[in-house]
């Protein structure tokens, strides 16, 4: 089982607006993030993809994926769905809707807002066949769990993806670590972790609480994401330990 990582940024990417580099160096690819979005890919080459980020075009150019087998929304904030649109190739070659999953407070706001990629509109077909991830169904050669993470006043879905003797945990946007988290996040070989910043924030992980989650869970190897313009990679990776690796738009990895 593999890890793509699209993108590794906050909601607003680094740089900001304005070419706000913040204490990143624009010298070094590697900070400059677009929004998060991750593919998880087994040995037979079937893909999920988890998030339709701001950016999903140009991430699916960037590492020439023309093609999904289901899509996992972790909530409904912008940055994580707001590219939705761009599955519509993907509709093309189909003979059916791309299977989509998400919790049932997220399947619902995604049907308010995106009503035409799940009912069709105007002649064109319906993109996508939404349902909720309380079914737990094997998807695509892959299984999986998930648990509701706090993530400030809402819940964001973390989930354990499990294929070919692999597992691989996505656990971003969160603000507090909980038993049930714990429980489903155990022993992976690879966990993708929210690590907004060093100082703590109301609704992200920091750095702290990311490598906490690590230990705590027994990851193998843990992966940073959701990084914003002061979290600088060279820097980052002299603090982390030996199994944490800074995560990075492009970055490609086994489970």
């Amino acid at each position: 089982m593999k890890l793509l990582m699209l993108g590794s940024g906050t909601s607003t990417g680094v740089p900001r607006i304005g070419n706000d580099w913040g204490e990143c160096d624009p010298g070094e690819p590697r900070n400059r993030r677009s929004r998060v979005s991750i593919i998880v890919q087994n040995d037979a080459g079937q893909r999920i993809l988890v998030d339709t980020s701001t950016d999903l075009r140009s991430q699916l150019l960037a590492n020439d994926i023309d093609k999904v087998d289901a899509v996992f929304w972790t909530h409904d904030h912008a940055d994580h769905c707001h590219g939705i649109d761009d599955l519509r190739v993907m509709r093309y070659d189909r003979s059916n809707p791309l299977p989509g999953f998400a919790s049932k407070v997220t399947c619902e706001r995604l049907r308010r807002r995106f009503d035409y990629v799940f009912e069709g509109q105007f002649g064109y077909p319906t993109l996508i066949s939404l349902q909720e991830v309380t079914e737990k169904p094997l998807v695509v050669g892959f299984s999986f769990d998930y648990v509701e993470m706090p993530h400030g006043p809402v819940t964001s879905t973390g989930f354990r993806f499990e294929a070919d003797g692999r597992s691989l945990i996505y656990a971003t946007d969160f603000s507090e670590i909980t038993k049930e988290m714990l429980r489903c996040f155990q022993n992976a070989d690879l966990l993708v972790v929210d690590c907004l910043r060093r100082k703590k924030h109301p609704t992200h992980a920091n750095l702290e609480m990311a490598l906490e989650l690590g230990r705590k869970t027994k990851a193998r190897k843990t992966v940073l994401t959701h990084m914003d313009k002061s979290m600088d990679y060279r820097s980052l990776c002299a603090e982390v330990p030996a199994n944490v690796l800074v995560g990075y738009d492009g970055l490609e990895m086994a489970a």
